[in-house]
This record gives C-alpha cells, structure tokens and sequence, in this order.
C-alpha cells in the first residue's frame, strides 16, 4: 500500500470533506500519511488530525515563510510537543529564498529546529527552495548526517541530490515528477537509488498529471507512481512497495517506537 511521506489535510482547502476524505484512505489503497506541519496553527492542527486518525502520523517545525515571528514561548511549545504520541519528525523546516530574503533569520531558526530533532531523536523534514548550496552548507556545518530524514519535494540537480544522499538523507518525490517542464527531476529520478526514494503528495498542492492545479490529495499518488515506473523500468508494485518500505525506516513507523 501507499505510504504518503509529506501531506498538509489540516490546510483550509480540505474544510469541507476532511473527515470524509480521510476516513477513505485506507479502503483505497492509502496505508499511511504524514501530515506535517509549517506554522505554529497548522502544528497544533496536526496533532489534532493524529489523535482522530489511527494511520496519520504528524511531523510538527516551521517553515522557513513563516519563522520570523516565532518567539521563544513557541520555540519551548515545539520542544515540549516533538514527544507527543505519533510525531515522528521534526518539520518541515529549511530554506526558501524564493519570496524572502531574510537569510540569518531563516538559517537561525533552521539550526534550532535541528537541533530539536537531534534531542528529541527524529529525523528532518526539510524545504529548500532557491537555496541549494545554503541549505546544505547549513545542513553539512551542524552535522545534519547524524540527525537524517528527507529532502521534501526535491526540486535541484542530480549533482546537489547526490551530495543530500550522500549525507543519509532520502529525497521526497511528488507530483512534480509527471509535468511536461520536469526534465531536471526526471534526470534525478533516473539516477537515484530506489533505496534513497520516498513519495508524497503535498497536498492541497502540487497535484500531478491529469490533475494539475486541482487540489491535490493522497489518491494521485498512483499517477507519481506510475511515472517513476516508467523512468526506472519497473512495475509500480515495486515502486510502491520499495517507497512503503523506505518510508517506514525513515519515519520509524511499524519499526520501532511507533509500531
């Protein structure tokens, strides 16, 4: 079954059928999600959508957009709330230089939230968007390679992806991967180990072909599926089932704490 890696159902787009839609996951195909959190409201959201749903996880830091306004009051709710039942990671968390450019204020809180994840012995969701080589730098000076976790929706070269797997991180791939203009992506889906693969939705965004720029939701992973399929030369039960797998390991669900 599908395991979708990266999710946002608390977002505002999903007000209207949340429960319903949720409540069908598993019946369809859909054996796990992790929704992760980028705002302080959306953090305490996710913890509210694992407590009603046995198969979602929570991932719960700040986005880059939005770590300006973080206080210390909420830097020790994080703190405390990384140890709830059924967080099981750290993010999403990072750098975006695509609509800001409040660099220090982003690589600051990027250090602290790792070093959450370090204490609390949970790997890294991480957003890099128009950041690279920071992102890394940041990741390569605190010693991210001890920590672990997944580069979400990747979006670079396969020089950069060779240098986050290299460091033990896996990378997300979504519905990205199926449009016209994701040449880059192709290439790096191509080169990539499946060992180093997991997938993800998004959603509400990034809804892949046929569906592009509808709200996105977990039952189009098929169609990301599908596309890795093609470019590996393999079944999309094996592509499901080797994501599955490597997505238990990173998060640790069904193989230690969170069995």
């Amino acid at each position: 079954m599908i395991f979708d890696t990266h999710a946002h159902y608390d977002d505002e787009a999903f007000d209207d059928d949340r429960e319903q839609l949720l409540e069908r996951m598993r019946n369809r195909g859909v054996e796990y999600i992790v929704n992760v959190g980028a705002s302080m409201a959306s953090c305490k959201s996710t913890i509210g959508l694992v407590r009603r749903f046995p198969y979602v996880y929570g991932a719960i830091g700040i986005h880059p957009d939005d770590v300006a306004e973080l206080t210390e009051e909420d830097y020790q709710w994080l703190e405390k709330n990384i140890h709830k039942p059924k967080i099981v990671a750290v993010g999403e968390t990072g750098l975006d230089y695509h609509w800001s450019d409040n660099r220090n204020v982003q690589i600051e809180a990027f250090e602290r939230q790792m070093n959450l994840a370090r204490e609390a012995k949970l790997p890294l969701i991480i957003h890099s968007r128009d950041a690279a080589q920071d992102t890394y730098e940041v990741m390569k000076t605190n010693r991210a390679d001890e920590i672990g976790g997944v580069v979400h929706c990747f979006s670079y070269s396969k020089e950069m992806a060779k240098k986050f797997m290299d460091m033990g991180f896996y990378l997300g791939i979504g519905g990205v991967i199926t449009f016209n203009n994701a040449k880059k992506l192709r290439e790096v889906v191509e080169y990539m180990p499946m060992d180093k693969m997991v997938i993800e939705t998004d959603c509400p965004y990034l809804a892949p072909v046929p569906n592009r720029g509808k709200r996105n939701d977990s039952f189009n992973l098929p169609y990301v599926v599908s596309k890795i399929a093609e470019i590996k030369e393999m079944s999309s039960a094996e592509v499901i089932h080797i994501t599955s797998e490597n997505a238990k390991d990173l998060y640790g669900i069904g193989r230690k704490r969170f069995d």
